[in-house]
C-alpha cells in the first residue's frame, strides 16, 4: 500500500475549499491515514523545500507556506502518488486540466492549493517531516474489495 502527502496549502484554507478537495481524494478510493491542521514553522517549511535551496522563488516559497494554517494529510492506496498528483492537476492552474484541483480552483503557480509528493521515495520523507508515526492509523474500509 503506497502513501502520499497532501498539503492543503495555506490559500486552500483561506479560500474554505478544504472540504471539496478532500472529497476528491475519498472518491476516488484513497484512504486517509492522518489528517491535521498545522501552522508550519519557518524551519518546517525550510525542510519541506529544501529541495528549492537557491532557487529565486525559494523565499517566496517559505513565505507563502508559512502565512497560515496548513491541512497536511496522509493518504494511501495503490498508486497513490500518481493517483494524487493526477487528481491535482498542473503545477500552473492555467495549464491545468478541468476536473482537475489545480484546473477548477487555481490561476496561480505558487498559490495553487495543494502540494502532493512526486514520488514514493520524497513522501515517505515529506510524511516524516509532518507526522508522528503515532499520528498515522492504517485500517480497511468495508468497500476496499470494490475500490481495488
Amino acid at each position: 500500500m503506497q502513501q502520499t502527502l497532501i498539503l492543503l496549502k495555506p490559500d486552500c484554507v483561506q479560500r474554505r475549499l478544504i472540504g471539496s478537495i478532500t472529497q476528491r481524494f475519498e472518491q476516488k478510493g484513497l484512504r486517509l491515514a492522518g489528517l491535521k491542521l498545522v501552522q508550519a514553522s519557518r524551519e518546517l517549511a525550510e525542510k519541506h523545500y529544501a529541495v528549492h535551496k537557491g532557487k529565486p522563488f525559494y523565499e517566496s516559497l517559505l513565505q507563502f507556506l508559512t502565512s497560515g494554517p496548513t491541512v497536511a494529510m496522509v493518504w494511501e492506496g495503490r498508486e497513490a502518488v500518481v493517483v494524487a498528483r493526477t487528481l491535482m492537476g498542473a503545477t500552473d492552474g492555467t495549464k491545468a486540466p478541468p476536473a482537475t484541483i489545480r484546473g477548477d480552483y487555481a490561476l496561480s503557480v505558487q498559490n495553487n492549493l495543494v502540494h502532493g509528493s512526486d514520488s514514493a521515495e520524497n513522501a515517505a520523507i515529506e510524511i516524516a517531516l509532518w507526522f508522528k508515526k503515532d499520528e498515522l492509523v492504517s485500517f480497511a474500509h468495508a468497500d476496499s474489495a470494490w475500490v481495488g
